[in-house]
């Protein structure tokens, strides 16, 4: 009887435990809430595209499906991967009005074998991140289960896969969020995005934008913007 109840115990002491943990841990609708959401949207120009597909309720969708994203590390990290995040989508998207880039052009990888670009097929940006390229279409289709490779365009017609794309590349394609939460500061998510072309000199304009927004979202989410904001 002592024993089973010793077992119980633990039992017991273990969901308490992982009960707690997600306490701590929090969520991502915690941080990044629908006013939060709102506050970005609302800056979009009045008939973007975004302001109609983008939604809240998708990207919390979406957000779910990457366990680790503005959740793994201290409240304080959360806070400042979920302004990196949205920061570098504001700048991608101003504000989430673009859907697809407006100077669209096929790329075409013609050297990738692994996703090879399908006929009839453009690669250019989409998204809250601006999906570019067969190679990251195709893995991001691998990793999703959906086959983006031949239907590029759904990026830009089904919202949840859409935010989907911009989180697999922030949490499995680059370094973003790996960045964000060991310190590295929000100069190597520039890095991880659009580093050949902006940083080092490259777009310092283009740099300034992200780091301001960043800084801004970072100040209305009551966190410490750290160091190392540019590249």
């Amino acid at each position: 009887m002592a024993t089973h109840f010793t077992v119980r115990a633990v039992i017991l002491w273990f969901v308490f435990a992982l009960s707690a943990l997600y306490i701590c841990r929090g969520a991502v609708s915690d941080i990044a809430t629908q006013d939060f959401f709102n506050g970005i949207l609302s800056a979009a120009t009045d008939g973007c595209a975004g302001k109609t597909f983008y939604t809240y309720s998708d990207f919390i969708n979406a957000a779910n499906s990457f366990s680790s994203f503005g959740t793994t590390g201290t409240s304080d990290d959360n806070k400042r991967e979920i302004a990196a995040f949205f920061a570098n989508v504001a700048h991608e998207t101003t504000n989430l009005c673009y859907v697809e880039e407006i100077a669209k052009s096929a790329y075409c990888d013609s050297t990738n074998t692994q996703y090879p670009c399908a006929s009839g097929q453009q690669y250019y940006g989409r998204g809250p991140l601006q999906l570019t390229g067969n190679a990251n279409y195709g893995a991001a289709g691998a990793y999703l289960a959906v086959d983006l490779r031949n239907n590029p365009g759904l990026v830009a017609q089904d919202d949840l896969t859409s935010w989907k794309t911009a989180l697999w590349f922030w949490n499995v394609n680059s370094n973003c969020h790996t960045a964000i939460t060991s310190g590295q500061g929000f100069g190597a998510t520039i890095q991880a995005i659009n580093g050949a072309v902006e940083c080092n000199g490259g777009n310092t304009a283009e740099v300034n934008d992200r780091v301001s927004r960043y800084t801004t979202y970072c100040s209305q989410l009551g966190v410490d913007p750290g160091s190392n904001l540019t590249c």
